[in-house]
């Protein structure tokens, strides 16, 4: 016979709306109360029917996380992290893929909207306005993208993007090649502005090749642009996109980093069973997935809420980069990393 509450109320000595508050509100009752409670119910061998504690309290104790390609290695540690932190809170995550597709985003947010307490939404695809919109239908927090008035969570891709160009400066590259991502990335177009201003301050010419896909088709089909325009590095917009751009450059019979330098940004794990191993921008991918759950969590019934956070990123120096033309003073590879600023 399962244990009800009714046998942890009496095997605790409090009212049965003591124990509900317990699981469903466990701020409101006294400390003392709420350990006693609990040891009881472990005791017991109580699990709270969810179903009937979301009647009670109006919470699901769930939250949808969207992400934009699931298949993209930069995405399972964030949803993992994610997941994991969730369950620290006892919700649980339901994970979407998009496919790249705003509109499959805007269909997935309204699909889940009644059926979660929130929504994380990774990378997104989708126009400031309708994320605005989306936000006033269900609690929202964005991974990867600053949008005024809506909680999110931000890995300083522009802090990586000039710490990259200034590696690949320092090293005397002077024509350097940015492969731009997806048409309506925001992460995209922050690594672009950030690494047009320091090529220009390191005066080197900065040539972008764009929009691509963010996978390792994207790289490969774009290795003779990059050879046409003289390009002696290359930052692209993930490591996927560097390790296709490696193998396409190869095939083309030209050497890395003996005839072009190349930076990816992620730190994913392939990037370090690539030969060469690539230099790369590392992103704290699982952190952000447990901040944004946080965040969720703390600010979801606060729909004025406007927390921000940022997140550091480094470089990390291997051997997909090395000398230019220019004058350089290049640092050694071999998994060197280069901190960027404490971001606020």
């Amino acid at each position: 016979m399962s244990v009800t509450i009714r046998d942890v109320a009496r095997a605790s000595g409090v009212h049965i709306s003591t124990v509900s508050r317990t699981f469903s509100a466990p701020h409101l009752v006294n400390p003392n109360t709420r350990s006693r409670v609990l040891a009881c119910a472990e005791e017991l061998g109580y699990r709270p029917n969810r179903a009937a504690r979301a009647l009670i309290t109006g919470r699901t104790y769930n939250i949808g996380l969207i992400v934009a390609d699931i298949a993209n290695p930069f995405f399972p540690p964030l949803i993992k992290a994610a997941e994991s932190q969730a369950r620290k809170h006892d919700h649980h995550i339901f994970v979407a893929d998009t496919n790249e597709d705003p509109a499959l985003e805007e269909e997935v947010v309204r699909a889940l909207a009644k059926q979660v307490d929130g929504v994380l939404i990774c990378s997104p695809r989708m126009n400031n306005a309708l994320i605005e919109q989306l936000s006033r239908e269900v609690p929202l927090v964005v991974v990867n993208r600053q949008i005024t008035g809506i909680p999110a969570v931000v890995m300083d891709v522009a802090q990586g993007a000039r710490l990259a160009i200034e590696h690949l400066t320092a090293c005397g590259h002077r024509t350097i090649a940015l492969l731009s991502g997806p048409r309506g990335s925001w992460t995209s177009r922050e690594i672009r502005r950030s690494a047009t201003a320091t090529a220009r301050a390191g005066h080197a010419e900065l040539t972008v090749i764009g929009p691509n896909p963010p996978t390792e088709v994207g790289g490969l089909t774009v290795a003779e642009d990059v050879l046409r325009a003289g390009a002696t590095a290359v930052l692209a917009y993930n490591d996927l996109m560097a390790i296709g751009l490696i193998e396409g450059l190869f095939s083309a019979g030209a050497r890395v980093p003996e005839d072009v330098s190349v930076i990816g940004i992620d730190d994913i794990m392939l990037s370090r069973l690539t030969r060469p191993k690539l230099t790369t921008v590392a992103t704290p991918t699982a952190a952000a997935g447990r901040a944004a759950v946080d965040m969720l969590l703390a600010h979801g019934d606060d729909r004025r809420s406007t927390a921000h956070l940022h997140l550091q990123t480094e470089l990390v120096i291997r051997d997909s980069t090395g000398s230019g033309p220019g004058p350089h003073s290049p640092a050694d590879p071999g998994d060197v990393n280069v901190p960027g600023g404490v971001a606020s």
